[in-house]
C-alpha cells in the first residue's frame, strides 16, 4: 500500500542524545594545533623582582640624562622649597660646628684629649662639608643636577681621607706617649653640647638628603653623626678614666676607631662617585 499524499517517511528510531544539564554551557572543542595556551599570571615574587628591575633601569636612565631621582618625585616648587631648607641647615651647621671646633681644640690642648682633638678635626670637616653642600645647592637650576651632586661627593671623599689620616696620627701619638686625659666640668659641658647639637644636625641632614635623593647631604649627615659619637665618646672616656685610671688608652683608641671609620667611608665614596662624574660630565646643567 502506498503512503498517503503529504505524509513523510519517518526514519527508524535511534538512541536519543541527552540534552546538556541546565546551567552548564556545552563543552568547547579541543584547541587545535594553532591555538596557544593561556598565559599564567605572574607570581608575587616575580612581580616584586620585576618592579625592582624596572626601578633600577629607570634610575639608571635618569642618571644617563644627568638627573637625580628627585626630579621625578618632587614638583618644581617643592624641590626649591627643600633646596632652601638644605641651605638653611647648612648655614646653621657651619655656625654651630665652627663654635664647637674652637671649644674642642681648646679642650684638646688643655686636657690632652685625643677624642677632643678628633672631634675638633671632625667639626672642621663638618664645616667644610656643609660649605660644599652650600655650593651644591647654591644654583636653583641645579637642584636635580647629578653631575654637580657627584662632584660634591668626590670633594667630600678627598676631605674625609685627609682628615682621617690626621685624626689617626694624633690618636696614635697620644697612645704611644701615654697621655692621660684630665677631667673637669668644661670637658663634660663641651662633650654633651656637641653630642646633642650634632645629633640634631645629623637627623635634619638625613631627612633632607632622603627627600632630595642627595648623597652629598647624606654624607654631610654622616659626618655630623660622627661628630655626635665623638662628643659622647669624650664624656665616656673621661668618666671611665675618672673611676679607673688603668683604662687611660680608651680615649686614644676611640680616636683611632673613628679615624678609620671616616677613612673607610671616604674610600667607598670615591669608588662610587668618580665613575659617575665621568659618566655625567656631558650634562653640566648648572652652568
Amino acid at each position: 500500500m502506498q503512503p498517503a499524499a503529504g505524509s513523510e517517511r519517518r526514519s527508524p528510531p535511534g538512541p536519543a542524545v541527552p540534552p546538556p544539564p541546565r546551567g552548564h554551557a556545552p563543552l568547547a572543542a579541543a584547541p587545535g594545533p594553532l591555538s596557544s595556551p593561556a598565559r599564567e599570571p605572574p607570581q608575587p615574587e616575580e612581580e616584586r623582582q620585576l618592579r625592582i628591575s624596572e626601578s633600577g633601569q629607570f634610575s639608571d636612565g635618569l642618571e644617563d640624562r644627568g638627573l637625580l631621582e628627585s626630579s621625578t618625585r618632587l614638583k618644581p616648587h617643592e624641590a626649591q622649597n627643600y633646596r632652601k631648607k638644605a641651605l638653611w641647615v647648612s648655614w646653621f651647621s657651619i655656625i654651630v660646628t665652627l663654635a664647637l671646633a674652637v671649644a674642642a681644640f681648646t679642650v684638646s690642648v688643655m686636657r690632652y684629649s685625643a677624642s677632643a682633638f678628633g672631634f675638633a678635626f671632625d667639626a672642621i670637616l663638618d664645616v667644610l662639608s656643609s660649605a660644599i653642600v652650600l655650593w651644591r645647592y647654591s644654583n636653583a637650576a641645579a637642584v636635580h643636577s647629578a653631575h654637580r651632586e657627584y662632584i660634591a661627593c668626590v670633594i667630600l671623599g678627598v676631605i674625609f681621607l685627609l682628615s682621617s689620616v690626621c685624626i689617626v696620627v694624633k690618636a696614635i701619638h697620644d697612645l704611644s706617649t701615654k697621655l692621660l686625659p684630665e677631667v673637669d666640668d668644661f670637658l663634660f659641658s663641651v662633650s654633651i653640647l656637641s653630642g646633642i647639637l650634632c645629633s640634631i644636625l645629623a637627623v635634619l641632614k638625613f631627612m633632607l638628603g632622603k627627600v632630595l635623593t642627595s648623597r652629598a647631604l647624606i654624607t654631610d649627615g654622616f659626618n655630623s653623626l660622627v661628630g655626635a659619637v665623638m662628643g659622647f665618646s669624650i664624656l665616656l672616656s673621661a668618666e671611665v678614666f675618672k673611676h679607673n685610671s688603668a683604662v687611660w688608652y680608651l680615649d686614644g683608641s676611640i680616636g683611632v676607631l673613628i679615624g678609620l671609620t671616616i677613612f673607610a667611608y671616604g674610600v667607598k665614596l670615591l669608588i662610587d662617585m668618580v665613575p659617575r662624574v665621568r659618566q655625567t660630565r656631558h650634562y653640566e646643567m648648572f652652568d
